[in-house]
């Protein structure tokens, strides 16, 4: 390397480096290290972690495929695919297990009724479901269904959302916790569910709503029960915690909680007021904020007890986290508690310090939506191409051969661990020469892509040298990643994953067949929008976040199918329409005790109609001008009547198609 160059090379790291300033912990590489001896479905098992995440759910049978399991019966998912295949349901499918989501009600329910044995606790426990989180009619019906044994209710933050709560419920007695906004008509629907029979109450959030509850509540003469949300000084950690603190949008000041009990004593109310609501933060991932913030809370409501309000609920709402990485910590997107710890740090601190202020112990709400309904959504896509950057068969020295040519050949005699550096640093400088030299017509195209392929063979020789290198340059960190394959996938993140796209959410993905083969390649995951961000290049990996994902090479004529876990809460109702995809087809499912599994409901994916008919396109007047188009060509002599019938039957098929990638048969 000439002495000129390097001092330039000096000189442009060193600007980069006084221009990017200190920067946040980014993902690591994964590693390229081939697995010594005969790979199983046990190492596949460790790879992605489904012990780690998969909450007892997810595993990996003895042939390589992802079960699902519960009822003490285990199912491969890839069965489920080819059950839907059959049915004519292509990918992607958004699959739903329903005796995942029943499990986690039942796990929940029965981790509380645990704790309040054990702790002694005198109150009682009602979980309520956020509409919010999932709002599909196929998962409020079934949690409605199944939830009716513990009276489990639903938390409401709008009027569509009361209204599902009134259609879905059965089981008097059960909970409807009314949050957000409040206008007349919510109040008055509201009361009505007081007169079926439900337990409704009104959060109050806001000092103005009070007035209205009131004048509602005089009109009709239903008295309301009430609860109010406090702002809370706890500041929780998480990827969601502006929930909570002085800050949070919602809930009352002290000010303000004293302004409302003062007004429902003038209004001859104040034993309407029987629950106190806070919201200490969303995927709280250390349990000692949870403990903390509760001994916060009653304070609030030993004092409002002490003030004569009739309170018998104390409403914790969400918090509960999902570990999508598996790793236990208090990283935001995992956590450092069990279930049952949660549970009993809950009705220990209570119990402890409601005993100390000589108050009866409430009925204990929370609002577990996330926990409740992401383990049992599984997103399932098929892999339609790869991109891969490998060098093709690399040609023999030519007599005439470009020097440029013969100097990047040179750096294969240098190229060992002492001198990995030096080499990274070569094939650059002589790649970036050669495309410069073509920019300006001095080197031809074929000399070009000997170039190129050269370049890559030498960066795939680096990269295996820095795999087995105690200390890696700093340089060749981000190698991996520039040399990972590409993975479209027959799916859109915008409409299916839209958390990984807007707030870096991690779910784990992996292949749900071939696990008891050794996944040799490296890659990220491209959907099939024509977006430079419809990409996934953050995975879960065994102890940090990892920029690449172990993946298999794809065989001809054969479907690679992969699945992304854990996607329950949100995912569905937060997708765009980004390219006019659609929903994707959805497949209910029940795993039966015997190990088979059925159908339970099945619903077809948007049309390319539905989508542009959401967008304000009319489906019949496109169909109308496309046919005048078609006539018109037929009167220039451009088609025959024939073809222009084959051609409007070509639109109209594809109108009432699917927005994905469909292979041909």
């Amino acid at each position: 390397m000439n002495a000129a160059r390097k001092s330039a090379e000096k000189a442009a790291k060193s600007s980069t480096a006084a221009k990017s300033g200190k920067t946040a912990k980014k993902a690591k590489p994964a590693p390229r290290r081939r697995h010594n001896g005969e790979w199983t479905a046990k190492n596949s098992l460790d790879l992605y972690g489904f012990e780690r995440w998969g909450n007892d759910y997810f595993s990996v049978s003895e042939d390589g495929n992802v079960t699902a399991r519960t009822l003490n019966a285990s199912v491969q998912l890839i069965d489920i695919v080819n059950g839907m295949l059959e049915r004519d349901l292509q990918m992607p499918v958004l699959l739903r297990i329903e005796n995942i989501l029943d499990a986690q009600i039942k796990r929940l329910n029965m981790a509380f009724r645990s704790a309040i044995e054990s702790h002694g606790y005198q109150g009682e426990y009602r979980g309520v479901y956020p509409i919010k989180v999932n709002q599909q009619s196929q998962v409020v019906e079934e949690i409605a269904a199944f939830g009716s044994r513990y009276k489990h209710g639903f938390e409401a933050g709008s009027k569509p959302e009361i209204i599902v709560a009134l259609s879905t419920l059965e089981e008097p007695g059960s909970l409807i916790i009314c949050n957000g906004y409040k206008d007349k008509e919510f109040i008055e629907l509201g009361l009505s569910a007081i007169k079926l029979g439900f337990v409704c109450v009104f959060v109050v959030e806001t000092p103005s709503e009070i007035p209205s509850i009131i004048e509602c509540s005089r009109r009709t003469g239903i008295e309301p029960i009430i609860g109010v949300r406090i702002k809370t000084t706890a500041n929780v950690g998480g990827h969601w915690n502006s929930t909570s603190g002085d800050r949070s949008v919602f809930g009352l000041t002290t000010s303000q909680l004293v302004e409302l009990v003062d007004t429902l004593k003038r209004e001859n109310m104040l034993h309407c007021l029987q629950l106190l609501h806070c919201h200490l933060g969303s995927q709280i991932p250390d349990i000692k904020d949870i403990r903390s913030g509760i001994t916060e809370v009653c304070r609030f409501y030993a004092d409002l007890v002490n003030e004569g309000a009739a309170l018998k609920y104390i409403d914790l709402g969400g918090g509960l986290a999902v570990d999508y990485t598996g790793w236990g910590s208090t990283y935001g997107q995992s956590r450092n508690y069990s279930l049952s710890e949660y549970c009993e740090d809950i009705v220990d601190t209570l119990k402890s310090t409601f005993d100390d202020y000589g108050i009866a112990h409430p009925t204990i709400v929370t609002e577990s939506g996330r926990a409740t309904i992401a383990y049992s959504s599984i997103l399932i896509f098929n892999v339609v191409d790869t991109t891969t950057f490998e060098p093709t068969r690399l040609q023999p020295p030519s007599k005439d051969e470009h020097p440029l040519i013969s100097s990047m050949r040179d750096i294969y005699g240098n190229l060992n661990e002492a001198h990995v550096q030096e080499c990274y640093n070569d094939a650059h400088f002589y790649r970036n020469e050669a495309r410069e030299l073509f920019r300006r017509g001095q080197l031809d195209l074929r000399t070009r892509s000997v170039a190129e392929n050269i370049f890559l063979d030498l960066l795939q020789k680096i990269a295996a040298l820095a795999d087995n290198m105690k200390r890696v340059p700093s340089d060749l960190e981000g190698l991996t990643l520039s040399l990972a394959d590409i993975y479209y996938g027959n799916f859109s993140l915008f409409q299916s994953l839209p958390d990984t796209w807007a707030i870096d959410q991690l779910f784990p993905i992996t292949p749900i067949h071939r696990l008891n083969e050794e996944p040799t390649r490296r890659a990220v995951i491209a959907d099939i929008t024509c977006d430079s961000d419809g990409k996934i290049d953050r995975f879960v990996g065994e102890e940090d976040v990892v920029k690449v994902l172990p993946l298999h090479e794809l065989r001809a004529n054969e479907e690679y199918y992969l699945g992304v876990f854990l996607v329950g809460a949100y995912q569905e109702t937060l997708g765009d329409l980004h390219n006019l995809f659609g929903d994707t087809n959805v497949v209910s499912v029940r795993i039966t005790r015997d190990g088979s599994y059925e159908f339970v409901k099945e619903m077809q994916g948007d049309s390319i109609s539905d989508v542009l008919s959401y967008v304000e396109y009319y489906p019949k007047e496109m169909q109308e001008r496309h046919r005048n188009t078609a006539e018109r060509a037929v009167r220039e002599g451009r088609i025959t009547a024939r073809e222009r019938q084959q051609i409007i039957k070509l639109f109209n098929d594809s109108l009432n198609g699917y927005t994905y990638f469909e292979k041909e048969e």
